[in-house]
């Protein structure tokens, strides 16, 4: 099976080298439009498609919503945000399901709005048939610099404005397949040229592939390529299920878009999103010891042991120069009895043994 498809797409991209995976994607891709979102409403207000801009994720086609400075919303209690349905309309999908594309849903995720999605493990799936809560909660990282953290607030990117781990990783792959390809695929910022569809296969998965293998592009720690960002948002996600819809739910929406129940039940995905409380959580890295402290803390430690140690070395030899002098003295007062301590040694021979001994020889 595997090598009936390669034929098939090695055959497709000799015959069509001037093909633009971007816009064939953009063309024949899902999209948001009146037809697949039926219903739209923020905070109680109606919303539309052309409120939600287009981007290019590994997953194609993505519209993400509240990318720009919206006005913020002052609400008194949880449970309120944004509200969609969305008709996916399987009888148009082209994926084919011997490759692995054998689901029918919406993929979304929450990120925050100064950052591009990244559905690579974080998108969530909502399949048809179904209605999605989803509850979020906005959590702020503020992390220290290399060595109280990871962080280097240095690195600037070129095509982002703001740091972010994902986009530091992007175009650091770019930049390699750039490098060895001699063009860009869409997916990856930059103003390269796009690469046609035989580059694309020839040398941009092989590419992305030795990028991975080998550890071109890393990401964490301070000596990384990507290291952490010093501020970060992220939003955990708890997600429930349920059927939809109910018997009445059916009937009506079958009513209303002149649809079979079988069509609403297997095209028709509701997902709302909200917040679990009207509270935020900020985990902020904080430094042991600043400079100015080690330095002061480590003045103050050599001053107490080291100053310590000198005043009790200087008094021990003050005690023995001390007691060295005594010595002194006490010997110099008893000099001249000293003649009296020196003993003739038994081993030596008298006066008078030595007359004697004369007298015998």
């Amino acid at each position: 099976m595997e090598d009936k498809y390669s034929q098939e797409l090695k055959d497709f991209l000799l015959a069509n080298q001037n093909f633009s995976i971007k816009e064939f994607t953009r063309k024949n891709g899902f999209y948001l439009n009146s037809s697949t979102l039926l219903e739209c409403e923020f905070f109680g207000k109606p919303c539309y498609p052309q409120d939600f801009e287009h981007v290019f994720t590994e997953y194609g086609n993505c519209f993400t919503f509240n990318h720009n400075d919206l006005p913020a919303r002052r609400v008194s209690l949880s449970g309120r945000g944004l509200h969609l349905l969305f008709d996916v309309q399987q009888e148009q999908f082209t994926d084919e399901p011997a490759l692995g594309y054998t689901d029918a849903g919406i993929t979304f995720v929450i990120h925050s709005p100064k950052e591009l999605p990244r559905f690579d493990g974080l998108g969530l799936l909502t399949p048809v048939g179904m209605h999605a809560q989803v509850s979020i909660r906005q959590l702020k990282s503020i992390i220290q610099e290399y060595p109280w953290g990871e962080c280097k607030p240095d690195i600037k990117l070129q095509y982002h404005k703001i740091y972010s781990t994902n986009g530091c990783l992007q175009e650091c792959k770019a930049r390699y397949i750039q490098d060895w390809c001699g063009c860009l695929p869409f997916i990856l910022p930059g103003n390269g040229t796009e690469c046609d569809l035989l580059k694309f296969y020839n040398c941009v998965y092989p590419a992305i592939y030795d990028i991975e293998i080998k550890g071109l592009c890393t990401a964490g720690t301070h000596n990384s390529t990507c290291p952490a960002p010093c501020e970060e948002t992220d939003y955990p996600t708890t997600v429930t299920y349920s059927s939809f819809g109910g018997e009445k739910a059916i009937k009506y929406f079958s009513a209303k878009l002149k649809k079979s129940p079988e069509y609403i039940r297997q095209n028709l995905v509701r997902i709302d999103i909200k917040y679990h409380d009207l509270s935020y959580k900020i985990t902020q890295q904080q430094k042991a010891l600043t400079v100015s402290e080690l330095l002061a803390d480590v003045g103050g430690q050599l001053g107490l042991f080291c100053g310590a140690s000198m005043i009790t070395i200087i008094e021990l030899l003050e005690y023995i120069f001390t007691n060295f002098c005594w010595m002194c003295i006490f010997l110099l007062l008893k000099a001249p009895e000293m003649p009296e301590w020196n003993n003739p040694s038994q081993n030596q021979p008298t006066h008078k043994e030595k007359k004697k001994g004369i007298q015998e020889c």
